[in-house]
């Protein structure tokens, strides 16, 4: 994808829960933004030169030994910065201003004065006072030199503070989170009033540049594009095509792992809407041996991963001839694996978990976007909805439902249950509303229970639903009681081998969505 250069946001991320929205929210003004360490901010803006910067929240002390800072030499580069709760203190700690710890915290809904009649940043307002989101403990008691105060809280003495010479603005809440009712104006008037910036970040500009630069990164070669029928593939698959025309081959393969008459519904799909090579690769065999006696999930995704590349290597070797390969990979797909500068959560099939020697170069047209965005280009690409809106399916697909070792007969009892949460919230008109809803079996676990006036001694069944935006966060779906109560009547009756269902109301964070 093209880089945007001028209309390039760079979001500095000192570990906050809050970061990823940042850049989300700048997106949804329509302007491009990434996220970068600390470490490699004064490089980044020195290289790509972007139109404006953002210092995030963190969950450090400034003052705290180890906590992350930033090299100084930034704000002489004469780029719009704004600094978020602990980027704010950050800036003033290091531009002659004081941080301190507060005598109380401020979590949650605050009341905000505002201390200046006009402000670049925070005017006009709508009254004297304004609710925010407030979470911090320190703060921020003297500006950086040359600030202005202009805004104030009970606990802290400089809840905003702007150098309009400068460019340099603070705020001690949180502009990005929903409760925060101003939060996009804030970000609006700095993005667009102080930085010069142009809502140009849309679906058809991020269609065209990444056409472009699929054509530009496979040249006259030949490519295949990893298909799995979710959107996100699709999508890459269909920008893949209007970049390549008859050099692109879909590759679909069965794993074995696959959701309950997937293979035929995503074939028949794929067939009847895109004029597109397709070839579809019976691997299921391949895939129980490769998982024989592997019970971590880590070396499950990491299995996966290079069998699911060698197959690919094989279709090209014998029917294409292809150099590269398309995926659909995701920006939460790469900070999950350990990308972007992130902890490794889960090592995702098609990214942490691909082996070293791969024969292709990879083409990820949508490496930089969150599922929702490549849900707004399908649309605009005419993708039809039976494809824009399937849940999310995991590439290992059930192997990492079944927690354990994964064989045939486990595969069998997940996905009649997995059918079954699927067709009773369907029947509920749930499905639209939730993210992803699943079935998950742990078969090392056994419990007692009565089946027919006998004794049984069978594994449970975890369902799983959840709500989400980006796959970044998510929470537990609040489904009605007469709902559960028909998932788990019908999984104990019809599934054989589950006496007891269980449902996971683990918000992510500090779970993920998928157990494995």
């Amino acid at each position: 994808m093209r880089d945007p250069r001028d209309h390039f946001v760079l979001v500095v991320d000192f570990g906050a829960q809050y970061a990823q929205l940042i850049a989300r929210r700048v997106r949804e003004l329509h302007v491009y933004s990434e996220l970068v360490p600390p470490e490699e901010a004064l490089a980044a803006i020195r290289e790509r030169r972007p139109a404006a910067v953002i210092l995030s929240g963190g969950p450090a002390s400034v003052y705290a030994p180890g906590a992350p800072g930033i090299d100084q030499r930034i704000f002489d580069e004469h780029v719009p910065i704004l600094g978020i709760c602990y980027g704010a203190q950050l800036m003033a700690a290091s531009l002659g201003g004081a941080v301190e710890r507060g005598a109380q915290g401020e979590y949650g809904r605050t009341v905000v004065e505002f201390t200046e009649a006009r402000s670049h940043l925070v005017a006009p307002h709508r009254g004297d006072d304004e609710v925010v989101w407030m979470s911090h403990a320190d703060a921020i008691v003297a500006p950086p030199a040359g600030a202005t105060v202009v805004a104030r809280t009970a606990g802290a003495p400089v809840a905003a503070f702007e150098d309009a010479e400068q460019r340099r603005f603070g705020v001690q809440w949180h502009p990005e989170v929903s409760h925060t009712p101003g939060g996009m104006e804030l970000l609006g008037r700095f993005l667009f009033d102080v930085a010069g910036l142009e809502p140009r970040w849309t679906s058809f500009s991020i269609i065209e540049d990444a056409i472009a630069s699929i054509r530009a990164q496979v040249g006259k070669g030949r490519a295949i594009c990893a298909l799995s029928g979710g959107v996100d593939s699709t999508v890459a698959a269909a920008l893949a095509a209007e970049a390549l025309g008859d050099r692109l081959t879909c590759v679909f393969v069965d794993t074995g792992l696959l959701r309950e008459g997937e293979v035929q519904q995503v074939e028949a799909l794929f067939r009847s809407q895109f004029d597109i090579e397709l070839l579809v690769v019976d691997a299921a065999e391949r895939f129980y041996e490769a998982l024989r006696g592997v019970t971590d999930p880590e070396v499950k995704r990491k299995v996966i991963g290079e069998l699911f590349i060698r197959i690919f290597e094989e279709t090209a070797a014998t029917k294409t001839s292809a150099t590269h390969l398309v995926q659909g990979t995701l920006y939460p797909d790469v900070v999950e694996s350990g990308g972007a500068g992130s902890a490794t959560i889960k090592t995702h099939h098609n990214v942490g978990g691909l082996p070293e020697d791969v024969a292709f170069e990879l083409v990820e047209p949508l490496r930089l976007l969150f599922k929702d965005e490549v849900r707004r280009i399908g649309v605009e690409l005419g993708i039809p909805e039976s494809f824009i809106w399937r849940q999310p399916f995991p590439g290992p697909g059930i192997a990492v439902r079944v927690l354990g070792e994964v064989t045939p007969e486990r595969v069998c009892t997940v996905r009649q249950a997995d059918l079954i949460v699927h067709e009773v919230l369907a029947e509920a008109g749930l499905e639209r509303s939730l993210w992803q809803a699943f079935a998950v079996l742990a078969p090392s676990l056994r419990s007692v229970g009565v089946s027919g006036d006998a004794r049984t001694y069978d594994s449970p069944v975890i369902v799983r639903a959840v709500e989400s935006e980006d796959a970044m966060t998510a929470d537990w779906a609040r489904l009605p009681y007469e709902v559960l109560d028909r998932i788990a009547r019908r999984i104990v009756n019809e599934v054989p081998g589950v006496n007891r269902v269980v449902y996971d109301i683990t918000s992510k964070p500090p779970g993920t969505i998928e157990w494995e």
